[in-house]
């Protein structure tokens, strides 16, 4: 069963399976149609809807943006790694850098995305054919049009997956049935992105803006949606990547062009502030993807949401589950989260005053009790993701609590303006300023005066985005291949290592952080993050005074003692540092491990398919 699966990766999946129902929430629910063929699918509008629904749904589940591909494959970086001890063969290896190709998280997700690319080049294909896209009404001809720009879009991201993680993929544009062989070769990836590229042109000149198709909320792509893809793939085209050829990190003599793609792709969203802007809390925008409603969006921040629906593997996600602010199994919420950990030195990247660092952070877990009660600074976890922000409850023993995946956001478009325009100008326009401070002023709500003097030389500008991009999506699956595409990876982790051991000794930036902290559990409120942790019981005084205050332990008994500084060592096994089972990206190798290796059982079966270099 699994070599047939295997054999089926790249490429073959049976026309019929465009024919089977799948939503995504319930306004996108569709009458299927009985099995039949692409001619009599193509031909009506509804059918369509379900074929175009069937390439959605390949983004979602276990093996989509529901766990692995969100939870898994963008750590470790300078935010987040992964819980547990390392083994090579699961999530620790991905997350240490110390996978191998029979590692047991890489190959679905590997199948998962080329069925996609199935899909999608069904649709692609028999769209345009369709005489409903040719002679059909205005409405149909319409239709049928945004229909065959979500399916060019739709694989435009399944193959921007696949290269990001695995580089020079193979790609096939057309159905399997149309291919002259199903066992292709590595492709230069260079390539494929001036295809998808193009593509997405062409995808956003046929979608309309968001506010023509309300339906559709932010769980399809509108056009808004598809230029921030756009220029998201633009960027990643323009910038370092790990060469096959070289086997160096390298960027082409013509990226910046793809810095001006970006660049227009980004102005042209931030001049139509109506479709999409910044909602003016920050907590909220995530609250929101724990629920299917929309209503009190007004700002439509979450340009793209991968939707999360039908409480099973396939359809759903793990989101809150797996990962997000930890809760005991006897609490009346039920178990969920823990499985991903902050770098204890992430939290002093963030201001005091900065809101993100709560909401990104999960410095307290919900015990069996159901109180809070500070977690060691080995323990802390992201929280982006929270089983109390849903509906389910200890009585559930459900593992899906249909929590969506935010593919793109706003301050995504406004920081990758901002990037984009310093790098072709040499320096940042009043524009790229502007979108900078734009995402600090919300993330220092009510503390303005406290926001970082913008520097406006273009490396002090480049180096304030780098920091800026590292507090605003800290969790979201970005930074890891950011410092990728900038050629920074290795530096930073570098640079984190020496943090790490800083924040040991107590040393530079971490001379006033305690020791320890003594807490007590205090009520789960439920209120604003910075809230939430304010109101936490800590002796010496309140939170924000404790975690920037040398240790003080209490003169009277009830206090429990959570190790600060001295929950992490630079033991060689242990050790947080460079530990051979939990340090910091213990097995990184600059060069080799930007790229994760082919699955074994994918390079058995396809022999002209080269492993990637290192592995």
């Amino acid at each position: 069963m699994r070599t047939k699966r295997i054999k089926m990766t790249l490429m073959v999946i049976a026309i019929g399976t465009l024919s089977i129902a799948t939503s995504c929430k319930k306004y996108l629910d569709i009458e299927s149609p009985s099995t039949s063929t692409p001619e009599v699918i193509f031909a009506d509008v509804a059918y369509t809807n379900t074929a175009v629904i069937g390439v959605y749904n390949k983004l979602c589940g276990d093996n989509g943006y529901g766990s692995r591909i969100s939870t898994l494959f963008g750590v470790t970086a300078d935010d987040f790694k992964t819980s547990g001890n390392y083994s090579a063969s699961d999530r620790r290896g991905l997350s240490m850098y110390g996978a191998i190709p029979g590692n047991t998280d890489l190959l679905n997700p590997f199948i998962q995305l080329y069925a996609g690319i199935e899909r999608a080049n069904l649709c692609i294909k028999y769209i345009p054919l369709s005489k409903l896209y040719t002679d059909g009404t205005a409405a149909e001809k319409t239709q049928m049009q945004q229909y065959y720009a979500e399916a060019l879009t739709l694989r435009a991201q399944f193959f921007y997956e696949l290269i990001r993680n695995w580089g020079d993929v193979p790609a096939q544009f057309v159905p399997a049935v149309d291919a002259e062989t199903l066992y292709m070769p590595n492709m230069d990836r260079d390539a494929t992105y001036d295809q998808i590229i193009a593509d997405l042109k062409t995808a956003e000149d046929l979608l309309p803006w968001r506010s023509a198709i309300t339906s559709y909320g932010s769980f399809r792509f509108t056009k808004g949606a598809v230029k921030g893809l756009r220029a998201r793939i633009a960027l990643a085209r323009g910038g370092y990547a790990l060469r096959t050829a070289s086997h160096l990190m390298e960027r082409r003599s013509d990226y910046l062009s793809f810095y001006k793609i970006a660049m227009e792709e980004c102005k042209d969203i931030m001049d139509h502030r109506s479709e999409h802007t910044l909602n003016p809390v920050y907590e909220d925008v995530f609250k929101m993807l724990h629920s299917s409603s929309r209503t009190s969006d007004v700002t439509h921040e979450l340009m793209f949401e991968v939707a999360a629906f039908g409480s099973n593997a396939s359809t759903d996600s793990k989101l809150g589950y797996y990962n997000g602010i930890r809760f005991n199994s006897k609490s009346t919420f039920g178990s969920g989260g823990g499985g991903m950990n902050a770098i204890p030195t992430y939290f002093y990247e963030f201001d005091p005053k900065d809101c993100r660092r709560d909401v990104t952070i999960g410095v307290f877990e919900i015990n069996d009790n159901s109180k809070k009660i500070l977690n060691p600074s080995n323990s802390l976890t992201d929280a982006k993701f929270r089983k109390s922000w849903t509906s389910f409850n200890g009585s559930s023993t459900s593992q899906n609590f249909g929590i969506n995946w935010p593919l793109l956001r706003f301050a995504d478009v406004l920081l990758m303006y901002a990037e984009a325009d310093n790098e072709v100008n040499g320096a940042p326009s009043g524009t790229a300023v502007a979108a900078l401070k734009e995402v600090q002023t919300r993330a220092y709500a009510g503390y303005e005066s406290s926001i970082p003097v913008t520097p406006t030389d273009k490396q002090g500008f480049f180096t304030a985005l780098v920091k800026e991009r590292l507090l605003e999506f800290g969790g979201e699956g970005i930074r890891k291949y950011d410092l990728i595409r900038w050629n920074l990876i290795d530096e930073k982790f570098t640079e984190t290592r020496t943090k790490l051991r800083q924040f040991i000794k107590g040393e530079g930036a971490y001379v006033n952080v305690p020791l320890s902290i003594y807490v007590k559990a205090t009520a789960y409120e439920q209120t604003t993050s910075v809230s939430e942790v304010e109101s936490m019981d800590t002796y010496g005084g309140k939170p924000s005074v404790v975690f920037f205050s040398p240790e003080k332990i209490p003169a009277t008994s009830g206090y429990t003692q959570k190790k600060w500084r001295n929950a992490i060592t630079d033991d060689a096994s242990t050790g947080a540092v460079t530990g051979t089972l939990n340090g910091f990206a213990t097995y990184f190798e600059p060069n080799k491990k930007e790229l994760f290796p082919y699955p074994k059982s994918v390079l058995t079966e396809h022999p002209k398919l080269v492993q990637n270099y290192g592995y």
